[in-house]
């Protein structure tokens, strides 16, 4: 097998030295943009020194720039393929008998490992370090940097005595206290019964205390209460994982989590959906390999480079642009998390493997 050959070897070398260099260079530019936006936000902070504002961009790079990983193993492999032609390098090996399939066997191995490592081992570290940004970031800013957008908190719950749907204006202690709360309740059949209204509500061991409600029933007047108890069946851990964004949970606690906030009759969709992304993320990266196969392993004898950098880079934003938009999807729930994440990456490694044998074996 070839690759544990000399060749093999080489090949592989080339192609993660490649593709290790571009996702530096995308990290340092996202680092850079992130760290001048946070000085830009800080200006009237004065809890925020250059030195934490570096640290905190530092911590908050590893998630964004795990969303360029794709670009990343499109760039190098098409660099690293690129040079192995210009410097005749694969018209050696092909006139030596080595196909396509074969040299294109390292880079295949290499990338599908890479994207195990990244889904088990750089996830859960991209998000743990996202948390703690979160928390220095809320730590200086506060919610004065969001004054101007909605910061409104929807939760739904359910009971034993029916369904409600919380709103909020804000909240605090991770969750178990809300401000400027309006709560719809309905029945177990699904009928409205009432609406609450209260300027605070604490979350107690099965029930929200609404202090100083107001409860308005159809053909009802209504009714003031110093305090009303809404049934629930939330924890506060519940209440406050139904808070963080799915970029923030580890890939080994995103099935708990998922299954938790479904138990509690929260949405779940975009946790599963982050679950399978992530599962399907091997996948995606041997798609964007096949992408710069298809247009990078020709003899660029007369030219030609620049029309071949730019298709594959039109190819991988649209393979990119597919799965954006099939996970936001996922996400609403108008499509299977599963069929969400895998079928782009699904029909992308099929349309490469399907070019490749037009161009090689005719």
């Amino acid at each position: 097998m070839i690759l544990f050959t000399t060749l093999g070897r080489y090949l592989a070398i080339r192609f993660l030295r490649s593709v290790a260099a571009v996702f530096g260079i995308l990290f340092l530019i996202i680092y850079l943009g992130d760290f001048v936006e946070l000085l830009r936000r800080a200006s009237d902070a004065q809890r925020a020194s250059a030195g934490l504002l570096a640290y905190l961009a530092l911590l908050r790079t590893p998630t964004i720039a795990e969303q360029v990983l794709p670009f990343a193993v499109l760039g190098g492999a098409m660099f690293a393929f690129v040079n192995l032609s210009r410097r005749l390098e694969l018209v050696i090996a092909r006139s030596a008998g080595v196909s396509v399939w074969q040299f294109l066997t390292p880079p295949v191995v290499i990338v599908l490992l890479l994207g195990a490592v990244a889904t088990m081992g750089y996830n859960p570290l991209s998000a743990a370090l996202k948390q703690k940004a979160n928390q220095i970031e809320t730590g200086i800013f506060g919610r004065s940097s969001r004054e101007n957008a909605d910061t409104s908190l929807w939760i739904r719950q359910r009971s034993a005595e029916g369904q409600s749907i919380l709103r909020a204006e804000r909240s605090s202690d991770g969750g178990a206290r809300l401000s400027g709360v309006t709560a719809f309740v309905y029945d177990p059949a699904g009928r409205f019964l009432e609406r609450v209204e209260a300027q605070r509500a604490t979350l107690e061991p099965g029930a929200w205390r609404l202090d100083d409600a107001r409860v308005t029933a159809p053909a009802q007047e209504p009714r003031q209460h110093p305090s009303f108890m809404l049934p629930t069946s939330l924890t506060a851990e519940q209440v406050t994982q139904s808070f963080v964004h799915p970029a923030s949970v580890s890939f080994w606690r995103l099935p708990e989590v998922s299954r938790r906030t479904e138990a509690a009759g929260l949405d779940a969709a975009g946790y599963q959906m982050q679950y399978q992304t992530l599962m399907a993320r091997p996948l995606l990266l041997l798609a964007m390999v096949l992408i710069a196969a298809t247009v990078s392993l020709r003899f660029f004898r007369f030219g030609g480079v620049g029309q071949m950098v730019s298709g594959g880079v039109g190819a991988g934003f649209v393979l990119y642009v597919a799965t954006k938009l099939t996970g936001d999807l996922g996400g609403a729930g108008l499509l299977s998390a599963p069929a969400a994440a895998w079928s782009p990456a699904i029909v992308g490694s099929m349309l490469g493997t399907l070019v490749l044998l037009y161009q090689e074996d005719g």
